[in-house]
């Protein structure tokens, strides 16, 4: 369904069973996301891709508008592999690496399925406020708790059943709805330039269920919920410092 991993930023408890990251598929650290690459502005020619991966989305970005493309990565030994396609990148906690961020200089900086692992996304996107150019923006894709099938499980089934990737994933600590996403947005002094859902289900049962209900569950379509979001430039503005 063209769900990526999602790299684990912070630090989490040392269990085993949810922490360890070294887990995870083989495919876990390579997922490309060409559908979140229409979200980059084509103006954008610094980018810093936050949970990278082995690289695979910043190359698409170094191709498809030229520009220098950084990344972060907890796990190092992923890091390594992602430097053979990025111009920078950075192994270990984003909270721990800032200083080595340059201030008011990224025309862009992502977040592909990365919140959701945070124990507090809040400071993080308040952190990197600094780091983005005067006409910087953030790009963030983020899980859809309310997709149908989810909604499905727990009030048909009764069930909340975490699992080793997809929207429960067992090292999500946070959840979200595309209510939430812009709240949580706004909260930190940035406006949503845009909000879109991606993945949508293809089926019928779902495209019957939303005219049925007036378009009400409209956002149980999706996987996941993209935004732009850009800081208010009020330097008063709640939540900008």
């Amino acid at each position: 369904m063209g769900y990526n991993r999602c790299s684990n930023i912070l630090r989490m408890p040392q269990n085993e069973s949810i922490a360890n990251l070294a887990t995870k598929p083989e495919d876990y650290y390579s997922q490309q996301r060409p559908e979140v690459l229409g979200f980059i502005p084509p103006s954008a020619r610094r980018i810093l891709d936050v949970g990278c991966g082995e690289g695979g989305f910043g190359a698409q970005v170094k191709r498809k508008l030229g520009a220098t493309v950084w990344g972060i990565e907890l796990m190092p030994s992923i890091a390594d592999r992602a430097r053979e396609r990025l111009d920078r990148v950075i192994a270990g906690d984003i909270l721990d690496q800032l200083e080595q961020l340059p201030d008011g200089y990224f025309d862009c900086i992502t977040f592909n399925d990365v919140l959701e692992h945070l124990i507090d996304p809040y400071r993080v996107l308040r952190a990197v406020k600094l780091k983005l150019s005067p006409s910087g923006v953030v790009v963030a894709s983020i899980p859809n708790i309310r997709f149908l099938r989810n909604l499905f499980n727990l009030v048909v089934r009764g069930d909340w059943r975490y699992e080793d990737a997809g929207i429960l994933d067992k090292t999500h600590v946070r959840f979200f709805t595309k209510k939430s996403i812009k709240s949580m947005f706004e909260s930190l002094g940035y406006r949503i330039i845009q909000l879109k859902g991606i993945n949508a289900t293809p089926s019928w049962k779902v495209a019957f269920f939303n005219l049925a209900t007036l378009g009400a569950f409209s956002d149980t379509r999706y996987l996941q919920f993209c935004c732009i979001a850009e800081p208010l430039r009020d330097s008063n503005v709640a939540g900008q410092s």
